[in-house]
């Protein structure tokens, strides 16, 4: 099974502390004073260094002491009579901070300079070329090669993000999208030619000639390195020589982005030749909604968007209302017949004119009464319902017959589930506000209410709020 090399824990612990760009600027000074060849810093030489790298606060001395010590424990400097210098893996941190902020600060690209370079390098190592020759060109098509495939990998990263966007200025947004069509084309262009030169050059060199060659001229080197150098020309065969090589799957994915960005322009051209465009209405009606103040304005708002007044057949009622519970849900009573003239000329079918369409203000303020008492009473069942932790149903008194309803509902829920490990069975409400914990527990359990009384198995349960 292939393994990825461990990271240690703390390498790049420095970054996520309160102090973390403090210690990334220490962190740059030391990688700086590393490429000039000075590879241990007094505390007073940090000190001094900080503004070149960028850091324009003042840092005491407690501070700076604070920082070294830190990075001193986290394995990523050492330090020998009060003179500080890079780790190995502090020379890692460093490096990887460098990569990532690179990468953060730049776009992929697809260079066809760096495809010619490749073929160049391929093409040079093919002559007699000295052991020291071999090993600098060597390197240097390794270079193109890495270059190749990071420019690749952000570019396509970099398009997969364009297509996605719509959020952009529109003009902006065609522009750039225009952009990219046409340097897609430029790129796939010449690259069937390009491909095929460096297949047949890869194809026309012994790697492992060319390897032993490269290794005498580089001197001394380490022990991994022709390892690396045939992992370096394996990559470079599955980009070229592979059946089908990557560069391929590139071609694909750029052709396909080209037919996809093209069909994007079209509906943009489309939505400016129409007057109005239904999702830009609906996010324009977003905006003003999410301006309202109140509830009253957002109704208002919605009326007036979607033309939700009240309606003309609010005063029909059943014929004999006397027989529908007060009660009861609209859904479940018999519908009440309405005349299709009274839609069409504001008259129903009998003779005479249409009644005036009574205020409908004290229905409302009486739907709304009866809304909030039924709130009301369903918090208080919650309320009831509600333990302070694992209980029996067998201890639950004195129940009234809606809050035993709820909570035998519940139990069935919990008893339609599977249970887990433990056997533990765990439901909830539709509404999500509560949830049930149910285990099997021995004996019987007899719960009385206004309305009768109910027996049934004894089971332990744990209802919460959520």
């Amino acid at each position: 099974m292939t393994t990825f090399p461990p990271v240690p824990a703390e390498l790049f612990r420095f970054t996520t502390t309160d102090q973390a760009e403090l210690h990334t600027a220490v962190m740059r000074v030391f990688g700086v004073a590393n490429e000039c060849l000075q590879t241990v810093l007094t505390a007073d030489d940090v000190q001094q260094r900080l503004r070149g790298v960028g850091w324009s606060e003042q840092v005491t001395d407690d501070e700076l002491t604070a920082s070294l010590t830190a990075l001193r424990g986290w394995g990523l400097l050492d330090a020998s009579q009060h003179r500080y210098g890079l780790t190995k893996p502090g020379e890692a941190a460093y490096a990887g901070i460098r990569h990532a902020v690179h990468a953060l600060t730049t776009d992929g690209a697809l260079q066809t300079a760096v495809l010619d370079a490749i073929a160049a390098h391929l093409d040079e190592l093919q002559k007699p070329l000295d052991e020291r020759q071999a090993f600098t060109t060597l390197t240097q098509l390794e270079g193109h090669l890495e270059a190749f495939k990071t420019g690749t990998t952000r570019f396509n990263a970099d398009l997969q993000r364009l297509l996605r966007d719509d959020q952009a200025d529109l003009a902006t947004f065609q522009d750039v999208k225009r952009t990219t069509v046409t340097y897609l084309r430029d790129f796939i262009a010449e690259l069937d030619a390009r491909k095929l030169k460096i297949r047949e050059a890869i194809s026309a060199i012994d790697p492992a000639e060319l390897h032993e060659r490269a290794r005498n001229g580089a001197g001394l080197v380490p022990d991994q390195w022709l390892q690396q150098r045939k992992e370096n020309w394996g990559s470079l065969r599955s980009w070229f020589c592979d059946n089908p090589p990557r560069v391929e799957e590139l071609q694909d994915v750029s052709r396909k982005a080209i037919v996809q960005l093209l069909r994007v322009l079209d509906r943009i051209s489309e939505q400016r030749k129409k007057p109005t465009n239904t999702a830009a209405d609906f996010r324009s009606l977003a905006r003003w909604f999410a301006r309202t103040e109140t509830e009253d304005e957002a109704h208002e708002l919605f009326n007036a968007a979607f033309g939700l007044w009240p309606a003309r057949h609010a005063h029909l009622a059943h014929a004999d209302g006397e027989l529908l519970p007060s009660g009861e849900a609209w859904h479940n009573t018999p519908p009440v017949p309405v005349s299709p003239q009274l839609r069409a000329t504001g008259k129903q079918e009998h003779i005479g004119s249409t009644g005036k369409v009574r205020n409908v203000d004290e229905v409302r303020r009486n739907r709304r009464e009866q809304a909030e008492k039924e709130r009301a009473e369903l918090e208080y069942a919650w309320s009831q319902i509600q333990t302070d932790g694992a209980i029996r149903i067998s201890t639950l008194t004195n129940l009234d017959h809606d809050t035993f309803h709820r909570l035998i509902d519940l139990v069935g829920r919990a008893l339609g589930s599977d249970p887990d490990s433990t056997g533990t069975r765990t439901a909830g409400t539709s509404d999500g506000r509560m949830q049930i914990n149910l285990r099997n527990a021995r004996g019987w359990a007899t719960m009385t209410t206004q309305k009768g009384t109910l027996s049934g198995p004894d089971y332990v349960i744990d209802v919460q709020s959520r």
